[in-house]
Formats: C-alpha cells, structure tokens, sequence
C-alpha cells in the first residue's frame, strides 16, 4: 500500500501528554507542599534515576549544558587549560568548556559520528587537563581507548551523554566509563521534562559531593558556604515529571530500537545511495537521532518535507566552522569526516509514539526518492 503524503511529525511532545492529568495531579501536590527549591521529589528523582542508569550518584541540574559545565568546574578544569572534544557535536558541548573558563580542543569525529580516539593523543599538550567524548544521537563512544589514554596522562574524562541516557557498551553505562557524565531533560530528550533540566552521574562520592554544592551557590548549610558555586538546581517541578516518564524508559527506549532495526532493515539494499548509522558490536544505542549519510542530501531533505515527512538536520555547520569559534583559529579542511559529515547528514522521524504508518510511509518515501 502507498502512503501518500501522511504527515510523520518530528516532535511528538502533543502524543506525549494528551493525557496530561496524572502530570497535574502530581503538580498539584507539589504545589500544596510548597516544596520547590531542591525539594524531597529531587531527591527522589536522583535517587531513581541513578539506580535506573546503573550508577551510584547522580545530582539535579538545571540543564544538561550545566551538567557538563559542572562536571569539567568539578575536575578542577578553568582558564588556561585545554579540554580536547570534537567538532561534530551540539553547539552545548563546546560551550559548556568555553563556560568553565576552557579552551576548546577539536579532534575529528569517526564514521560512526564519534570522536575519533585515534585522533586524541597528537592533539593533548602541556595544557591539556579533560578529554569529553560526545555520546552522539545515543551511541556510544569507543571509550576503552579513550580511558587509556586519560589514566596514562592523568587527564580527567567527562562524557556527555545528553543524548544517551540508558545507552551502553556491553556490560557499561554510559556514565560510568568516565569521572563523570552529563544528562540533558530538554523536552525532546529521551527523557524528558516540562523545560530544561539536566543530571550529573557519577561513580564518585567525592565528585558527587562537591557537585551538590557547586550546583547550589556552594551552601553548606543555609548560613554557611564552603566553596563558591552557582545557582543551578532542577526545579521540583520537573523533578514530579521527570520521576513519572522514568517509569517509561524501559518502553521508550525499547521503542526506539525497534523502530532504528526497522529502519535499518528497509534501507539495508540501498548501500550506494544511504549509510545506516554504524554500530560497534556490544553497544546498546538508544537512539536519540535516527541519523543516516546520504546521496543528495539536500535534495533529499526538501523531498521529505514536501512529502510530509518532517525530517531534519544536526547539524549543517561543525562548530570550528561557527563564527562564534573563530577565535580558536580553525578553518575549513581541519576535520574532513566532521565537516563530510555536515554535509551528507539527514536525521529521520525517530520516536516512540510513531505509527505503524508513519514508520511505513517514512519509509517509503524515502525509497521512492531514489527510485526504489
């Protein structure tokens, strides 16, 4: 049967909460305690989300982009260090070093999307105090090069797993590879809530210590300041939200992957025209990006959204290649895979309240873009 032109929307926040009213009663509740600053569901929220990820700490930021700011302020990393990452990543990772005082450090990405450990070691200086590894659309980084290199030249390692809750490789939560990892709850993260809000995992007491206070104007107690941080808490409010959709990672994630081995399944004969995302044997991807490397990208992209199908690009433009990165001194043909990348990328409609038919029709159309 053909699907002609039946919308396949990107966002699918309106399917997630039409039925919002066990959302209200919870806030409701929250509201008649008054509890509203680092209050009990917080605590209860780390405490859940940190046994759901398979970690022993996690703390309530504001952001996922605090969370990784956090993590590096946490390491002792400040101005005049170095903080190696890559290029193909969200403008957020970046910022995060640029916001904790840092230089950033660029590394190419590999053909999976992933910072490219191969690349790391020639790039370290005298300077150099972290390495961030970007958990890209929900894969997973290779981590166990990375982490030999780290110990090897006693530089600290913070992931950021904004993208990747629930991701890992074999029997490793993304979180615990690293000294610590950052979670985003943007509304359109796998887990998400009603705004921003991000979580910090760790393995570390120390870590998680320090962290409760850094994120909290670094009160010790409310008459007393240990250290001077900021205010970066997660409102109970998201907390209440977050805490009902963490019942449904399970389910969520699940989603995701059947939908990604779908996908891959009907464009597995198409390998002169589409790349499916690569995976390393043992990696749990959730997902976050369904993300391919196409043959006429562009033309490809228009086709999809006059058909209907609401696909998307991230991102068109690496961040060397940002104006606000032209200080760093980087230019066009540093990092030819990121920068290939970018231009060949296309992410498809990937998300649990999809249809049959929107998966389907999705399909199908592209399909019939290349004649096939």
């Amino acid at each position: 049967m053909r699907l002609e032109k039946l919308r396949v929307p990107f966002n699918y926040l309106d399917r997630q909460f039409a039925d919002m009213d066990l959302y209200l009663e919870d806030i409701k509740e929250l509201v008649m305690t008054g509890d509203f600053t680092i209050g009990a569901p917080v605590g209860e929220f780390e405490r859940r989300i940190a046994e759901k990820s398979g970690i022993p700490y996690s703390i309530g930021v504001a952001s996922g982009t605090d969370a990784l700011t956090l993590s590096l302020k946490v390491m002792g990393v400040g101005p005049g260090d170095e903080v190696i990452t890559t290029p193909f990543t969200f403008i957020a990772t970046v910022g995060a070093i640029v916001s904790a005082g840092a230089r950033p450090v660029f590394v190419d990405s590999d053909e999976s999307f992933l910072i490219d450990p191969s690349k790391i070691e020639e790039a370290i200086t005298d300077k150099t105090r972290a390495i961030m590894p970007v958990h890209y659309t929900g894969n997973v980084a290779e981590m166990a090069p990375i982490v030999e290199i780290a110990n090897r030249r006693g530089l600290a390692i913070v992931e950021d797993a904004c993208q990747a809750i629930m991701a890992s490789d074999g029997e490793q939560p993304v979180g615990s590879i690293g000294d610590a990892a950052g979670i985003s709850l943007h509304p359109l993260k796998n887990l998400n809530v009603w705004g921003d809000g991000g979580v910090i995992l760790t393995r570390s007491e120390e870590t998680y210590e320090k962290l409760r206070l850094l994120r909290n104007h670094g009160l010790f107690t409310r008459d007393e300041v240990t250290v001077f941080g900021q205010n970066s808490r997660l409102h109970s409010l998201q907390a209440v939200v977050g805490i009902r959709l963490l019942e449904q990672m399970e389910w969520i994630t699940d989603q995701r992957r059947s939908i990604a081995a779908t996908y891959d399944e009907a464009f597995a004969d198409l390998p002169e025209f589409i790349k499916t995302p690569p995976v390393r044997p043992g990696v749990r991807h959730v997902y976050h990006l369904y993300m391919l490397r196409v043959q006429r990208r562009d033309e490809l992209l228009t086709y999809l959204i006059d058909n209907g199908v609401e696909a998307k690009i991230h991102y068109p433009i690496p961040v060397h290649l940002q104006e606000a990165a032209v200080s760093l001194g980087y230019k066009k043909g540093d990092f030819p895979v990121s920068e290939e990348s970018c231009n060949s990328i296309v992410s498809l409609p990937l998300h649990q309240h999809l249809t049959s038919d929107e998966i389907q029709a999705t399909i199908e159309q592209v399909r019939r873009f290349y004649g096939k």
